[in-house]
C-alpha cells in the first residue's frame, strides 16, 4: 500500500539501460551503495525547513489506538492521515460533499452517582463511554481557497514523470504472475498509487493514471510487499506499518536504481515520512531489503536472459 501526499512539483525521470555483465560481487556492491546513498539523502532531507513544516502538520493528528487503526484500514485501506470534519477545516482543508466517513470509537466519561456497597453512602464515579466518531482521510478533502494552513502539510514527495525505458513494469508484472498474482490497472481514489491485497485474492493494483516511470516504481514497491509481507497476518502490517512501508520503498529505490531509474524525488521523502526520519530504523531494515532486492534482481535479470535468447 502506498502513502501519497499532495505533490509540490513535477520532475522528469529518465531511465537508462542497465549495465550488463556485472559479477555477483559487483552487483552486491552496487546494491549496498544504493542503500547507503538512500540513507544519506533521507538524512539531508530531514534537515530542511520543508521537512519541519511536514512534521508540524503530521504531529497535529491524534494518536489512534491499535483497534481504531484496524477499523480505519478495514474501511479505507488506502488511508494515510485522518481527522474529523471540523479538524480538517482547522487545517485549511474541506471534506468534499458526498464523501463517506470512516467510523471509529472515541472515548469520553460520564459522572454517575452510585451507592458504595461497603459504606452504603452515595458517591460519584466516572463511567467510560465509547461513542462512534466520524473521520475522513486526507484524500477525501480539498484545500480551502485562501487558506494559509492547508499547504503546510506538504510532504516532500514528488511523483515521477517520464517513461519506463528499462521495461520495469513488464518485467515485474511477468514475475508476479509467475508467482500466481494478478496485476491490474485501475483508477484508485485519491492520491494512492497502488496496493496489494491481504484477503487471499493475490492481487496487485496500480493506478492507471500514473506515468510509466511512477507506475514502474509503484510495481516494484508492491512486489516487495508480496515477497516480504503478504504472508503475514494483516494485523502485523497495521502494527508495524512504518517499518513495512520503509522496507518496501527502500526495495523500490534500490531495484529501480539498478535498472537506471532514479526514484529519489519520490522515494526519499516517502521513506523519511514512514520511518519518521529514524536513520537507525532504515539501517535496521538493510538485511531484509537487500535480500529482497537480490530476489527481484535475479528474477528481472532472468527475464532479460530469456528475451535475449
Amino acid at each position: 500500500m502506498v502513502q501519497k501526499t499532495k505533490t509540490t512539483a513535477s520532475t522528469t525521470q529518465k531511465a537508462t539501460k542497465r549495465a550488463t555483465g556485472k559479477t555477483a560481487e559487483e552487483r552486491k556492491a552496487e546494491v549496498e551503495a544504493l542503500h547507503r546513498q538512500l540513507t544519506v539523502q533521507v538524512e539531508a532531507l530531514t534537515s530542511t525547513e520543508e521537512w519541519a513544516k511536514f512534521l508540524q502538520f503530521a504531529q497535529s493528528f491524534h494518536a489512534y489506538s491499535f483497534n481504531n487503526l484496524m477499523l480505519i484500514l478495514s474501511q479505507r485501506p488506502t488511508a494515510t492521515a485522518v481527522a474529523g470534519f471540523r479538524q480538517w477545516q482547522d487545517k485549511g482543508r474541506q471534506v468534499r460533499k458526498g464523501e463517506k466517513s470512516i467510523k471509529i470509537f472515541g472515548y469520553s466519561s460520564k459522572k454517575v452517582t452510585v451507592e458504595n456497597t461497603e459504606t452504603g453512602e452515595e458517591e460519584e464515579k466516572k463511567v467510560p463511554r465509547f461513542p462512534i466518531l466520524s473521520v475522513f482521510d486526507i484524500d477525501q478533502t480539498d484545500l480551502i481557497d485562501g487558506s494559509e494552513t492547508g499547504e503546510s502539510h506538504s510532504n516532500p514527495v514528488t511523483r515521477l514523470t517520464g517513461e519506463d525505458e528499462a521495461g520495469i513494469s513488464t518485467k515485474v508484472t511477468t514475475y508476479l504472475e509467475s508467482l500466481g498474482w494478478t496485476v491490474e490497472r485501475e483508477e484508485i481514489p485519491g492520491e494512492t498509487n497502488g496496493y496489494t491485497t491481504t484477503d487471499g485474492t493475490k492481487r496487485v493494483a496500480v493506478d492507471s493514471r500514473l506515468s510509466p516511470a511512477q507506475s514502474a516504481k509503484t510495481l516494484v514497491h508492491e512486489a516487495a510487499h508480496v515477497l516480504m509481507h503478504a504472508h503475514e497476518d494483516p494485523a502485523q502490517y497495521v502494527a508495524h506499518r512504518g517499518l513495512k512501508e520503509t522496507e518496501a520503498e527502500s526495495v523500490a529505490y534500490v531495484v529501480a536504481g539498478m535498472l537506471g531509474l532514479d526514484t529519489s524525488a519520490y522515494s526519499v521523502g516517502y521513506i523519511a515520512g514512514w520511518a519518521n526520519a529514524d536513520l537507525d530504523l532504515i539501517h535496521s531494515t538493510a538485511a531484509n531489503v537487500l535480500t529482497t532486492v537480490h530476489i527481484l534482481a535475479d528474477a528481472l535479470t532472468h527475464n532479460d536472459h530469456e528475451l535475449a535468447a
